[in-house]
C-alpha cells in the first residue's frame, strides 16, 4: 500500500503564505467599504459692480409743519375739524366769537366814512380859495390854511381805510382756518377757552406726511473717505448721481417704496462730529410717521468690480477667523482664510483672500475638510451684468 506524504511546510513559508492570504483579503474588504466622495455644491465666483452703501440711523420728520394759532384774542365758540383728519389749506379749524371784531368793523367803516366827509368839504374850501386868491378876494394865508385842512382830511381818510382793513383781518382771523394741507392732530384748546390773549395760543398742529423725509447722520470721517475715494478713481458715482435711498423698518425687513436722497448738511455737530442727510420717501398709506426711529440704508457710490459669496459659505474657526472652502481643479477640497467686507441680504462682500473663477462650496459644508475628495454640482451664480449687489457700512 502506498502512502502519498504531504511535504512539511517549514514554519517560516507558512506564516508568509498566511500573511499574503490575509493581506489581500483585507485589500478587497477595503476597496468595497470605501464609501463614495462626497457631494458638493459650488458657486463659482464673478467680478461684478457692488453699491457701497451706508446704514445709518435717524428719525422721521414731516417736510412741512405748521402750528395753528389763535392771532386775535377771544372765546372759542366752536371746534369745526375732526381730530385726527387729514385737512386742506383754507378749511375751517376752529370759530372764535366774533361779535367785538365785528363791532369794531363797523366802528372802523363809520370813521371812514366821517373822514371821507370831511375830505369832501375841505376839497371844496380849498378849490373855492384857490380861484379867490387869484383875484385878491382872500389872502394867501387863508388859501394856505385851507390847502391844509384839504391835505389833513385827506391823510386822515388814508387813515381811516387803514383801521378799516386792520378791523376786516382781525374779524376774518375770528375765523381760524388751515394753513397747510395735511394731518391735524388733537385739539389743544375747548370751546369756551379764552385765546390770543397777551399772545399767540396754539390751537392743534398741521403735518403733511406725504411725501415724509428722514434726517440720518454720518460721521465726516466715513463721508470723507467715501470722497477720497470717488477722487481716486476707487469708487464711482451712482449711475444718476442721486444716491438711492432704503429705509429699514422696525423688523428688519425694507420698507417697499425706494427713496432719494436730498441733500446733505452744510455744517457739522461740533459735539458728535457727524452730518445730517436727508432723505425722502412716499407715504401714501401714511406707514411712517414723525418721531420714528429708522435705519436708512443710502447707496452712495458703486465699486465696480468686487466679489461676494453666499452667508451660508462662511465658516469661522474658534478663533472667529472667517474662511471658505474651495475646490481646485482636481475636485480636492482646501480651506481659504478671507476677509470680509459688508454684509447685504443673504451675501458677504470679500475683501481678500479669494480670486475671481474659483470655485467656493455652499452647500455640503458640514460633509467635507480639507484635503478631502469630493463630486462637484456646480451652481448658478450671480451672472455678470446682474444688479449690483449692495456693500453697506452699518453706523
Amino acid at each position: 500500500m502506498l502512502i502519498t506524504r504531504i511535504p512539511r511546510l517549514r514554519p517560516v513559508a507558512l506564516l508568509a503564505f498566511l500573511s499574503i492570504s490575509l493581506a489581500g483579503c483585507g485589500d478587497s474588504n477595503e476597496q468595497e467599504e470605501k464609501p463614495p466622495a462626497p457631494h458638493v455644491r459650488v458657486e463659482t465666483l464673478q467680478l461684478q459692480p457692488l453699491a457701497i452703501s451706508s446704514e445709518l440711523s435717524g428719525r422721521i420728520l414731516a417736510p412741512r409743519t405748521a402750528e395753528v394759532r389763535a392771532r386775535v384774542a377771544g372765546v372759542v365758540l366752536k371746534r369745526v375739524y375732526r381730530e385726527g383728519s387729514d385737512v386742506k389749506q383754507g378749511d375751517v379749524l376752529f370759530l372764535i366769537d366774533p361779535a367785538p371784531f365785528k363791532a369794531d368793523h363797523d366802528s372802523a367803516r363809520a370813521t371812514l366814512a366821517k373822514a371821507q366827509a370831511n375830505l369832501y368839504q375841505a376839497r371844496l374850501q380849498e378849490q373855492r380859495y384857490r380861484e379867490l386868491v387869484d383875484e385878491k378876494a382872500v389872502s394867501r394865508q387863508e388859501y394856505d390854511n385851507a390847502r391844509a385842512s384839504f391835505l389833513q382830511a385827506d391823510a386822515e381818510v388814508s387813515e381811516a381805510k387803514a383801521a378799516l382793513e386792520r378791523a376786516r383781518l382781525n374779524l376774518g382771523y375770528a375765523t381760524v382756518t388751515a394753513p397747510i394741507s395735511g394731518r391735524i392732530g388733537r385739539a389743544l384748546v375747548t370751546e369756551g377757552a379764552l385765546v390770543g390773549q397777551n399772545e399767540s395760543t396754539p390751537l392743534a398742529t398741521i403735518q403733511q406726511l406725504d411725501p415724509i423725509h428722514a434726517d440720518v447722520t454720518q460721521s465726516t470721517r466715513e463721508l470723507n473717505a467715501l470722497r477720497r475715494a470717488l477722487r481716486a478713481g476707487e469708487l464711482q458715482q451712482v449711475g444718476d448721481g442721486q444716491a438711492r435711498a432704503t429705509l429699514i423698518q422696525d423688523d428688519g425687513s425694507a420698507y417697499p417704496l425706494p427713496g432719494k436722497l436730498l441733500f446733505s448738511d452744510i455744517s457739522v455737530d461740533p459735539s458728535t462730529n457727524q452730518i445730517t442727510l436727508r432723505s425722502e420717501f412716499p407715504n401714501p398709506d401714511l406707514d411712517l410717521l414723525p418721531g420714528s426711529y429708522v435705519r436708512v440704508r443710502l447707496e452712495q457710490a458703486v465699486q465696480p468690480k468686487g466679489l461676494s459669496v453666499p452667508q451660508r459659505a462662511i465658516l469661522r474657526d474658534s478663533a472667529g477667523v472667517p474662511k471658505v472652502l474651495v475646490v481646485d481643479p482636481q475636485a480636492r477640497i482646501s480651506d481659504r482664510q478671507v476677509v470680509l467686507g459688508n454684509a447685504q441680504g443673504d451675501r458677504w462682500v470679500v475683501s481678500e483672500g479669494l480670486a475671481p473663477g474659483e470655485q467656493v462650496v455652499i452647500e455640503g459644508l458640514q460633509h467635507v475638510k480639507a484635503g478631502d475628495q469630493v463630486q462637484v454640482e456646480a451652481s448658478q451664480g450671480t451672472a455678470p451684468g446682474a444688479p449690483p449687489i449692495a456693500q453697506h457700512n452699518s453706523q
